[in-house]
C-alpha cells in the first residue's frame, strides 16, 4: 500500500502504484499514473494526463505535468511521459505537450537539479544531468548522457547530441554536436568531451576516431559535405560513433554550433 500523508490531496482519478510515498501537502491531480516505489518529499504537484514510471524521486516544490506555456494551447488533452529512476530536485518544472495528443517525454536515470525546466514537447533521453537552472524551451531534443551546465538556456527546436556537455551560463541557439563541449553566450564548440567519454568507458580507438571527426568538422574550415566526404575516405568513417555524428550533422535543421 502507498504511504500518503494526511495533508496530501490525491485525486480519485489518479492511479498510485505500490509502496509509493506521498509526503505532506502534495497534490496529485486527475489522470496521473504514478509508478511503484516513487517518492514525493513534500509540497510536490503532479498534474495530468501524465504517466510516471517507477522509482522516481520528487523533492520539495516540484511542479510536474502542468499545461504547456505555449499560447497556442486551448485546453486540448496533451501528455507527459516520464521513465524510471529519475531525480527531480527542488522547484523543477516539466510541462505537457501543446497540440492534441502530443507528448513531452523524459527517459530514465536522469538527474534534474534545482529549478530545472523542461518545456512542452521536449524529448529528453537517458542518464542526463541538468545542473541548477538548466532550461529547455519547447520542442528541444536532448540525447542520452548529456550534461547541461548551470543556467544553460536552450532555444526551441534545438538538439543536444549524446555525450555533449555545456558550460555554465551557456546560450544555445543551434544544435550541439554529439561528444563535444560547448560554452559561451552565444555558445561556441570548444573541443571533444574527452573526460565524459573516458568516464563512459569509450575505447581509445573510439576516442581517436571522434578526435579525427572533430578536426574534420570544426578545425579545417570545410563545409559539412566536404567534412563527411573526407571522413568517409578514412577508416574512422565507419566507426559507429562517427557515423552517429555524421547523421546528426546531415539531419540538422538549425545548423550546428561551431
Amino acid at each position: 500500500m502507498p504511504s500518503i500523508h494526511d495533508t496530501a490531496i490525491v485525486s480519485p482519478h489518479a492511479e498510485i502504484g505500490r509502496d509509493v510515498v506521498i509526503g505532506p501537502y502534495c497534490v496529485i491531480g486527475d489522470h496521473v499514473v504514478l509508478g511503484d516505489h516513487c517518492h514525493l518529499q513534500n509540497h510536490v504537484t503532479l498534474t495530468g494526463p501524465s504517466h510516471i514510471g517507477p522509482r522516481n524521486r520528487f523533492f520539495s516544490f516540484c511542479s510536474i505535468g502542468q499545461q504547456t506555456q505555449d499560447l497556442k494551447y486551448h485546453g486540448e488533452p496533451t501528455f507527459l511521459e516520464i521513465g524510471s529512476d529519475n531525480v527531480f530536485r527542488e522547484f523543477c518544472t516539466v510541462n505537457r505537450g501543446t497540440l492534441p495528443g502530443e507528448k513531452t517525454i523524459i527517459g530514465n536515470h536522469g538527474n534534474f537539479l534545482a529549478y530545472s525546466h523542461i518545456a512542452h514537447d521536449c524529448i529528453v533521453g537517458d542518464h542526463v544531468i541538468f545542473s541548477n537552472n538548466g532550461t529547455l524551451a519547447g520542442h528541444v531534443i536532448v540525447e542520452d548522457h548529456v550534461i547541461l551546465g548551470g543556467l544553460t538556456a536552450v532555444h526551441q527546436f534545438c538538439r543536444i547530441g549524446r555525450h555533449a556537455i555545456t558550460g555554465g551560463c551557456s546560450k544555445i541557439v543551434q544544435d550541439v554536436a554529439p561528444f563535444t563541449i560547448v560554452d559561451g553566450n552565444p555558445a561556441a564548440t570548444r573541443g571533444v568531451n574527452l573526460v565524459g567519454l573516458q568516464r563512459s568507458g569509450f575505447s581509445e580507438e573510439d576516442t581517436r576516431a571522434l578526435k579525427e571527426a572533430y578536426k574534420a568538422f570544426f578545425m579545417r574550415g570545410s563545409t559539412t559535405p566536404e567534412s563527411i566526404e573526407a571522413l568517409s575516405a578514412t577508416p574512422h568513417g565507419t566507426n559507429p560513433h562517427v557515423l552517429h555524428l555524421i547523421t546528426f550533422f546531415q539531419s540538422s535543421q538549425r545548423g550546428v554550433t561551431r
